[in-house]
């Protein structure tokens, strides 16, 4: 088993560096080039809806990240202290976003459960979201 966890501010040049963090460290699995991307495309968007919708762009609040590395596996969680989802059956629905404002796609949680394996959202309006992501990589 291996493990790291980070915590980063909640500004949006910190979002590629967390993918890039992430992906890299996934690298002992041996990963196939899909397998790579596919983590981080999931850990992006991830990140990406801390910054914009549990902190509204609050770039002074962090966001945790923790990965674990175990019998070909990878979980990924990534965590805020930000507003929380009031429905995450509704937040899930492919196109439902809280920002149409600024032209959001309403894609994020559809393309973390299209490129993960597992994918659990605990959730608690005004305390904050954990998305916990599995990835197995194959083996040739």
């Amino acid at each position: 088993m291996n493990r790291f966890t980070m915590q980063l501010l909640a500004k949006t040049g910190n979002e590629g560096f967390a993918r890039s963090s992430v992906s890299a460290f996934c690298l002992e699995l041996n990963p196939s080039l899909e397998e790579i991307n596919d983590i981080k495309t999931a850990v992006s968007e991830a990140v990406t809806n801390c910054i914009v919708h549990a902190y509204g762009g609050q770039e002074d609040k962090y966001i945790d990240i923790s990965v674990s590395l175990e019998n070909q596996k990878a979980e990924i969680i990534i965590e805020d202290e930000g507003c929380g989802i009031s429905d995450v059956d509704k937040a899930v629905q492919p196109f439902f976003t809280t920002k149409p404002e600024q032209e959001r796609s309403g894609m994020g949680f559809t393309l973390i459960q299209t490129f993960m394996d597992k994918v659990e959202i605990i959730s608690h309006k005004d305390k904050g979201t954990k998305i916990v992501m599995q990835k197995e990589i194959k083996k040739d």
